[in-house]
Protein backbone atom coordinates (compact mmCIF):
# COMPACT_ATOMS: atom_id res chain seq x y z
CA UNK A 1 0.00 0.00 0.00
CA UNK A 2 1.36 3.44 -0.85
CA UNK A 3 2.41 5.61 2.06
CA UNK A 4 0.27 8.56 3.17
CA UNK A 5 1.68 12.08 3.15
CA UNK A 6 0.53 15.62 3.85
CA UNK A 7 1.67 17.88 1.02
CA UNK A 8 2.09 21.43 2.29
CA UNK A 9 1.41 24.17 -0.25
CA UNK A 10 1.08 27.94 -0.21
CA UNK A 11 -2.21 28.33 1.66
CA UNK A 12 -3.24 24.69 1.34
CA UNK A 13 -2.47 21.21 2.61
CA UNK A 14 -3.37 18.08 0.67
CA UNK A 15 -3.61 14.58 2.08
CA UNK A 16 -2.02 12.09 -0.31
CA UNK A 17 -2.43 8.34 -0.29
CA UNK A 18 -6.00 7.65 0.81
CA UNK A 19 -7.10 8.16 -2.78
CA UNK A 20 -5.38 9.24 -5.96
CA UNK A 21 -5.52 12.96 -6.63
CA UNK A 22 -6.05 14.20 -10.19
CA UNK A 23 -4.07 17.13 -11.52
CA UNK A 24 -6.11 18.54 -14.41
CA UNK A 25 -4.08 19.94 -17.30
CA UNK A 26 -4.85 23.40 -18.67
CA UNK A 27 -2.55 24.42 -21.52
CA UNK A 28 -2.71 28.09 -22.48
CA UNK A 29 -0.16 27.67 -25.25
CA UNK A 30 -0.67 27.96 -29.01
CA UNK A 31 1.57 24.95 -29.71
CA UNK A 32 1.17 22.24 -27.06
CA UNK A 33 1.24 18.62 -28.21
CA UNK A 34 -2.43 17.77 -27.77
CA UNK A 35 -4.54 20.91 -27.39
CA UNK A 36 -2.41 23.82 -28.56
CA UNK A 37 -4.43 27.01 -28.98
CA UNK A 38 -7.68 25.60 -27.63
CA UNK A 39 -7.50 27.53 -24.36
CA UNK A 40 -5.14 30.37 -25.25
CA UNK A 41 -8.01 32.85 -24.81
CA UNK A 42 -8.18 33.78 -21.08
CA UNK A 43 -11.96 33.53 -20.92
CA UNK A 44 -11.95 30.06 -22.46
CA UNK A 45 -9.12 29.05 -20.14
CA UNK A 46 -11.10 30.27 -17.13
CA UNK A 47 -14.18 28.32 -18.23
CA UNK A 48 -12.09 25.19 -18.75
CA UNK A 49 -10.52 25.46 -15.28
CA UNK A 50 -13.97 25.70 -13.70
CA UNK A 51 -15.09 22.71 -15.76
CA UNK A 52 -12.06 20.67 -14.65
CA UNK A 53 -12.87 21.41 -11.00
CA UNK A 54 -16.50 20.40 -11.52
CA UNK A 55 -15.38 17.15 -13.16
CA UNK A 56 -13.37 16.18 -10.08
CA UNK A 57 -9.88 17.65 -10.48
CA UNK A 58 -8.04 18.14 -7.19
CA UNK A 59 -5.43 20.50 -8.67
CA UNK A 60 -5.34 22.63 -11.84
CA UNK A 61 -1.93 22.62 -13.59
CA UNK A 62 -1.55 25.58 -15.96
CA UNK A 63 1.16 25.54 -18.62
CA UNK A 64 2.05 28.53 -20.78
CA UNK A 65 5.10 27.03 -22.54
CA UNK A 66 4.98 23.80 -24.51
CA UNK A 67 7.45 21.04 -23.67
CA UNK A 68 6.40 18.82 -26.56
CA UNK A 69 9.28 17.09 -28.38
CA UNK A 70 11.06 19.52 -30.67
CA UNK A 71 9.50 22.65 -29.14
CA UNK A 72 11.57 25.81 -28.81
CA UNK A 73 11.99 27.75 -25.58
CA UNK A 74 10.21 31.07 -25.12
CA UNK A 75 11.06 34.13 -23.03
CA UNK A 76 9.65 34.77 -19.58
CA UNK A 77 7.85 37.84 -20.97
CA UNK A 78 5.95 35.75 -23.53
CA UNK A 79 5.12 33.09 -20.97
CA UNK A 80 3.79 35.69 -18.53
CA UNK A 81 1.77 37.35 -21.27
CA UNK A 82 -0.11 34.08 -21.71
CA UNK A 83 -0.29 33.12 -18.05
CA UNK A 84 -1.06 36.27 -16.04
CA UNK A 85 -4.53 37.02 -17.50
CA UNK A 86 -5.65 33.47 -16.70
CA UNK A 87 -4.33 33.55 -13.14
CA UNK A 88 -6.03 36.91 -12.53
CA UNK A 89 -9.38 35.52 -13.67
CA UNK A 90 -9.01 32.38 -11.57
CA UNK A 91 -7.94 34.04 -8.34
CA UNK A 92 -10.51 33.28 -5.63
CA UNK A 93 -12.82 31.77 -8.27
CA UNK A 94 -11.95 28.11 -7.79
CA UNK A 95 -11.45 26.26 -4.53
CA UNK A 96 -8.73 23.81 -5.54
CA UNK A 97 -5.00 24.66 -5.62
CA UNK A 98 -3.44 26.04 -8.80
CA UNK A 99 -0.15 24.67 -10.05
CA UNK A 100 1.95 26.43 -12.70
CA UNK A 101 4.10 24.37 -15.03
CA UNK A 102 7.28 26.40 -15.47
CA UNK A 103 11.04 26.19 -15.00
CA UNK A 104 11.57 29.97 -14.96
CA UNK A 105 12.13 31.69 -11.61
CA UNK A 106 10.66 34.96 -12.88
CA UNK A 107 7.46 33.26 -14.03
CA UNK A 108 7.18 31.29 -10.80
CA UNK A 109 7.55 34.46 -8.72
CA UNK A 110 4.70 36.22 -10.52
CA UNK A 111 2.48 33.13 -10.54
CA UNK A 112 2.83 32.67 -6.79
CA UNK A 113 2.06 36.36 -6.23
CA UNK A 114 -1.17 35.82 -8.19
CA UNK A 115 -2.34 32.91 -6.06
CA UNK A 116 -0.66 29.78 -7.42
CA UNK A 117 0.16 27.27 -4.68
CA UNK A 118 2.44 24.85 -6.56
CA UNK A 119 5.28 25.14 -9.06
CA UNK A 120 5.62 22.13 -11.34
CA UNK A 121 9.18 22.37 -12.68
CA UNK A 122 9.58 20.16 -15.76
CA UNK A 123 13.38 20.46 -15.55
CA UNK A 124 13.87 19.30 -11.97
CA UNK A 125 15.75 22.53 -11.15
CA UNK A 126 18.32 21.94 -13.90
CA UNK A 127 17.38 24.92 -16.11
CA UNK A 128 17.03 27.62 -13.44
CA UNK A 129 18.08 26.31 -10.01
CA UNK A 130 17.14 29.69 -8.47
CA UNK A 131 13.49 28.69 -8.92
CA UNK A 132 13.89 26.67 -5.71
CA UNK A 133 14.56 29.86 -3.78
CA UNK A 134 11.37 31.42 -5.18
CA UNK A 135 9.31 28.40 -4.14
CA UNK A 136 10.90 28.48 -0.69
CA UNK A 137 10.19 32.18 -0.20
CA UNK A 138 6.49 31.62 -0.94
CA UNK A 139 6.16 28.32 1.01
CA UNK A 140 4.89 26.77 -2.21
CA UNK A 141 4.60 23.14 -3.15
CA UNK A 142 7.23 22.04 -5.67
CA UNK A 143 7.11 19.17 -8.16
CA UNK A 144 10.54 17.91 -9.21
CA UNK A 145 10.14 16.35 -12.65
CA UNK A 146 12.87 14.30 -14.29
CA UNK A 147 13.88 15.62 -17.70
CA UNK A 148 16.68 14.25 -19.82
CA UNK A 149 18.18 16.83 -22.14
CA UNK A 150 15.89 19.48 -23.60
CA UNK A 151 12.72 19.14 -25.73
CA UNK A 152 14.50 20.54 -28.79
CA UNK A 153 17.16 17.80 -28.57
CA UNK A 154 15.14 14.76 -27.47
CA UNK A 155 14.98 13.29 -30.97
CA UNK A 156 18.78 13.07 -31.04
CA UNK A 157 19.17 11.29 -27.70
CA UNK A 158 20.08 7.64 -27.57
CA UNK A 159 18.54 5.13 -25.15
CA UNK A 160 18.97 5.95 -21.48
CA UNK A 161 21.15 3.37 -19.72
CA UNK A 162 19.57 1.86 -16.59
CA UNK A 163 16.55 4.21 -16.60
CA UNK A 164 15.40 3.73 -13.02
CA UNK A 165 18.85 4.18 -11.51
CA UNK A 166 19.40 7.28 -13.65
CA UNK A 167 16.03 8.79 -12.72
CA UNK A 168 16.54 8.08 -9.00
CA UNK A 169 20.03 9.59 -9.08
CA UNK A 170 18.91 12.73 -10.94
CA UNK A 171 15.84 13.22 -8.74
CA UNK A 172 18.02 12.84 -5.65
CA UNK A 173 20.24 15.62 -7.02
CA UNK A 174 17.17 17.80 -7.59
CA UNK A 175 16.02 17.05 -4.05
CA UNK A 176 19.41 18.16 -2.73
CA UNK A 177 19.13 21.44 -4.64
CA UNK A 178 15.69 22.06 -3.17
CA UNK A 179 16.68 21.13 0.35
CA UNK A 180 19.81 23.27 0.02
CA UNK A 181 17.71 26.44 -0.05
CA UNK A 182 15.59 25.36 2.89
CA UNK A 183 12.55 23.74 1.25
CA UNK A 184 11.06 21.22 3.65
CA UNK A 185 10.44 17.69 2.33
CA UNK A 186 6.74 18.11 3.13
CA UNK A 187 6.52 20.58 0.22
CA UNK A 188 8.10 18.28 -2.39
CA UNK A 189 6.72 15.74 -4.87
CA UNK A 190 8.75 13.75 -7.41
CA UNK A 191 7.81 12.86 -10.99
CA UNK A 192 9.81 10.36 -13.11
CA UNK A 193 9.05 12.41 -16.22
CA UNK A 194 7.32 10.02 -18.60
CA UNK A 195 8.20 11.06 -22.14
CA UNK A 196 10.72 13.70 -21.09
CA UNK A 197 13.70 12.47 -23.12
CA UNK A 198 12.91 8.77 -22.73
CA UNK A 199 12.51 6.24 -25.53
CA UNK A 200 9.06 4.70 -25.98
CA UNK A 201 9.86 1.32 -24.39
CA UNK A 202 11.58 2.98 -21.44
CA UNK A 203 8.35 4.69 -20.40
CA UNK A 204 6.69 1.29 -20.02
CA UNK A 205 9.66 0.17 -17.93
CA UNK A 206 9.30 3.22 -15.70
CA UNK A 207 5.64 2.41 -15.07
CA UNK A 208 6.48 -1.25 -14.39
CA UNK A 209 9.13 -0.29 -11.83
CA UNK A 210 7.57 2.89 -10.46
CA UNK A 211 7.35 1.34 -6.99
CA UNK A 212 11.15 1.55 -6.73
CA UNK A 213 10.91 5.33 -6.31
CA UNK A 214 9.07 4.82 -3.01
CA UNK A 215 12.50 4.46 -1.44
CA UNK A 216 12.97 8.23 -1.80
CA UNK A 217 10.16 8.66 0.78
CA UNK A 218 8.34 11.37 -1.19
CA UNK A 219 4.93 11.46 -2.85
CA UNK A 220 4.98 10.41 -6.51
CA UNK A 221 3.27 12.11 -9.45
CA UNK A 222 3.07 10.76 -12.99
CA UNK A 223 1.90 12.39 -16.21
CA UNK A 224 1.03 9.67 -18.74
CA UNK A 225 -1.88 11.52 -20.33
CA UNK A 226 -1.74 11.73 -24.14
CA UNK A 227 1.99 11.00 -24.21
CA UNK A 228 3.38 9.84 -27.53
CA UNK A 229 4.61 6.54 -26.08
CA UNK A 230 0.96 5.41 -25.86
CA UNK A 231 1.06 5.20 -29.70
CA UNK A 232 -2.64 5.73 -30.40
CA UNK A 233 -3.15 8.77 -32.66
CA UNK A 234 -6.92 8.37 -32.63
CA UNK A 235 -8.21 10.49 -29.70
CA UNK A 236 -10.72 7.88 -28.57
CA UNK A 237 -8.15 5.08 -28.55
CA UNK A 238 -5.63 7.35 -26.88
CA UNK A 239 -8.10 7.99 -24.06
CA UNK A 240 -8.32 4.26 -23.32
CA UNK A 241 -4.53 3.91 -23.53
CA UNK A 242 -4.17 6.80 -21.08
CA UNK A 243 -6.60 5.10 -18.68
CA UNK A 244 -4.43 1.98 -18.77
CA UNK A 245 -1.30 4.01 -18.03
CA UNK A 246 -3.08 5.90 -15.24
CA UNK A 247 -4.13 2.60 -13.66
CA UNK A 248 -0.59 1.23 -13.92
CA UNK A 249 0.74 4.41 -12.31
CA UNK A 250 -1.61 4.11 -9.35
CA UNK A 251 -0.93 0.42 -8.81
CA UNK A 252 2.77 1.31 -8.92
CA UNK A 253 2.36 3.81 -6.10
CA UNK A 254 1.57 7.17 -7.71
CA UNK A 255 -0.23 9.57 -5.37
CA UNK A 256 -1.15 12.06 -8.10
CA UNK A 257 -1.74 11.65 -11.83
CA UNK A 258 -1.66 14.55 -14.28
CA UNK A 259 -4.43 14.16 -16.86
CA UNK A 260 -6.36 16.00 -19.56
CA UNK A 261 -9.66 14.07 -19.33
CA UNK A 262 -10.54 14.40 -15.67
CA UNK A 263 -14.00 12.82 -15.73
CA UNK A 264 -12.86 9.65 -17.51
CA UNK A 265 -9.62 9.30 -15.53
CA UNK A 266 -11.49 9.82 -12.24
CA UNK A 267 -13.41 6.62 -13.04
CA UNK A 268 -10.18 4.75 -13.83
CA UNK A 269 -8.50 6.08 -10.68
CA UNK A 270 -11.43 5.06 -8.48
CA UNK A 271 -11.16 1.45 -9.68
CA UNK A 272 -7.38 1.42 -9.23
CA UNK A 273 -7.78 2.83 -5.70
CA UNK A 274 -10.22 0.04 -4.86
CA UNK A 275 -7.71 -2.53 -6.09
CA UNK A 276 -5.01 -0.95 -3.91
CA UNK A 277 -7.29 -1.08 -0.88
CA UNK A 278 -8.16 -4.71 -1.58
CA UNK A 279 -4.49 -5.55 -1.87
CA UNK A 280 -3.81 -3.99 1.53
CA UNK A 281 -6.87 -5.39 3.32
CA UNK A 282 -6.77 -8.97 2.10
CA UNK A 283 -3.54 -10.17 3.59
CA UNK A 284 -5.93 -12.16 5.74
CA UNK A 285 -9.26 -13.65 4.75
CA UNK A 286 -11.72 -11.28 6.40
CA UNK A 287 -14.33 -13.97 7.05
CA UNK A 288 -12.14 -16.73 8.49
CA UNK A 289 -9.16 -14.65 9.70
CA UNK A 290 -6.98 -17.23 8.03
CA UNK A 291 -4.08 -16.18 5.82
CA UNK A 292 -5.27 -15.40 2.33
CA UNK A 293 -4.76 -18.09 -0.28
CA UNK A 294 -1.41 -18.13 -2.02
CA UNK A 295 -0.64 -19.86 -5.32
CA UNK A 296 0.67 -23.35 -4.81
CA UNK A 297 4.41 -23.77 -5.23
CA UNK A 298 4.21 -27.56 -5.55
CA UNK A 299 5.25 -29.03 -8.91
CA UNK A 300 2.40 -30.28 -11.06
Amino acid sequence: MRKNYFWKLAGHELRLGDRTLLMGVLNVTPDSFSDGGKYSDPDRAFARAVELEEQGADIIDIGAESTRPGSERITAAVELQRLVPVLKRLRDRITIPISVDTYKAEVAERALELGAAIINDPSGLTFEPQLARVASNHNAGLVLNHMRGRPETWAKLGPMPDPMATIARDLDAALSRARGVGIDKTRLVIDPGLGFGKRKEQNSLILARLHELAGMDLPILTGPSRKSFLAHPDPEENRFATAAAVTASILGGAHIVRVHEVREMRAAADVADEILRARAENTFDTETQRPALRPSTRPR
